[in-house]
Formats: C-alpha cells, sequence, structure tokens
C-alpha cells in the first residue's frame, strides 16, 4: 500500500487531513473550505486546499476501501447522466463508479467486468433497471446469479445519485471524464465511510458508527 507523507509542506499534517476531510466529506467548494479555515485563523488559499486534494485524496480513498468489509452479494447497479465539457456523459454505478460516453452492452460489459475483478467475487443477485444493455453483458459474462429487473426495485441505486448530483451542482459541472472519474472514486471512498444511514439506527448506535468512521479515516490519513 502506498504511504503518506506529509513531509516538506508548510502546514502540519493535522491541518492539511482536516481540510481534505471538510472538502470531501461535505457538499462544499474549494473556497467554501478557504473561508472555514480563515475562520479558525488559518490563511489558506483555495488553491492549496485543491492540491491537497489532488495529491492525498486517491491515497486515502484506496487506504479507506482497503479498511472497509467485503460488500454485499447481493449488487445494484445503475447509470446516471451528467454533462461534461458540453458533451452527454453516463456515470454507472454499483460498489464502484465509471465514467463512460455510452450506454450501450459494451459499457456495461466494461462495468461488470470491472466489478468482478477488483470484488473477486461473482454477487448471489444482482439487480437492475430495465435497460437492456445489463441483460446482454449478464449473458456474456455467464452469470449464473438471479437477475432482477425493474425501476422500483432498483430505488436505492436511484438514490445513490443524490449526493452527486449536489457535488455536481456546487462545482458547476464536472471540467472533464478524467477529473469526474477521479473525483467521484475519492469522493464515493469517503461517502461510503461516514454516510451512516442515521435515520435507521438509534442514537447510542449512531455514536459508536461515528467513532468507527473517524477511527477509519484517522487511520486512512495517518503519515508513513
Amino acid at each position: 500500500m502506498a504511504q503518506i507523507s506529509y513531509r516538506r509542506h508548510r502546514f502540519p499534517a493535522e491541518i492539511i487531513q482536516h481540510a481534505i476531510w471538510l472538502y470531501l466529506r461535505f457538499t462544499l467548494s474549494y473556497r467554501d473550505v478557504e473561508e472555514l479555515l480563515v475562520e479558525r485563523g488559518l490563511d489558506i488559499s483555495y488553491e492549496t486546499v485543491r492540491r491537497w486534494v489532488l495529491k492525498f485524496g486517491p491515497l486515502i480513498a484506496r487506504r479507506l476501501r482497503r479498511r472497509r468489509p467485503r460488500p454485499s452479494d447481493r449488487w445494484h447497479l445503475d447509470e446516471m447522466v451528467v454533462r461534461i465539457a458540453g458533451k452527454r456523459m453516463y456515470l454507472w454505478r454499483a460498489v464502484d463508479m465509471l465514467v463512460q460516453s455510452r450506454r450501450d452492452s459494451r459499457a456495461a460489459l466494461r462495468l461488470m467486468r470491472k466489478l468482478l475483478r477488483k470484488q473477486g467475487f461473482v454477487p448471489k443477485l444482482l439487480v437492475t433497471d430495465k435497460l437492456r444493455s445489463y441483460g446482454s453483458a449478464f449473458r456474456q459474462l455467464q452469470l449464473t446469479c438471479p437477475h432482477e429487473q425493474g425501476l422500483r426495485k432498483n430505488n436505492r441505486a436511484e438514490n445513490s445519485h443524490q449526493p452527486v448530483r449536489r457535488r455536481e451542482r456546487k462545482m458547476q459541472r464536472f471540467k472533464s471524464a478524467r477529473s469526474a472519474q477521479r473525483f467521484l472514486s475519492v469522493h464515493a471512498a469517503v461517502h461510503n465511510t461516514f454516510n451512516l444511514q442515521r435515520h435507521l439506527i438509534s442514537r447510542s448506535t449512531l455514536r459508536i458508527f461515528r467513532a468507527e468512521a473517524a477511527a477509519q479515516w484517522s487511520d486512512a490519513v495517518a503519515a508513513a
């Protein structure tokens, strides 16, 4: 696993980690983070925050993903339309995210192959909407698990688009497919760590989950 080093930076590691956490954890712009840091007496440019996120974000996300338990064997796959540099693109979502220019069987096949390779196991149930591309990719991979299709059956995946939509509006849309893929991969790792479904659990359980999420974050940002 790649090591994180904060050496040769003007500010202490704790400040760098906090600035990155603010940007990735909440729907904030780089300038919003700059203002919050000014309130704490820290004169840090939003460009500096941006460089920190680009440099350390992918490493932190990789560490967070390694610390998460194995995903459920029930996979929900879905796609959403995003505008990138004026072009219509598709964000394919499941356990991971993939930005692609098409919505055909080849794109669905690429997503499912990536999931199988990264997760290392075949799901026991696959849930998608009625897009035919999923069925075609399912048959090409010769998967034997049940495949449920239906809009309402996939509400879980549909609702998971909301955090991405909020970030898309805050960022005034993504500038390129590459930058969108990079940001969303990092954002997903952080969101999955701190998204605790608080409306489904008691207050005491929420405190335990929050402490566990904070511990995972501390481990992920710790220097070598």
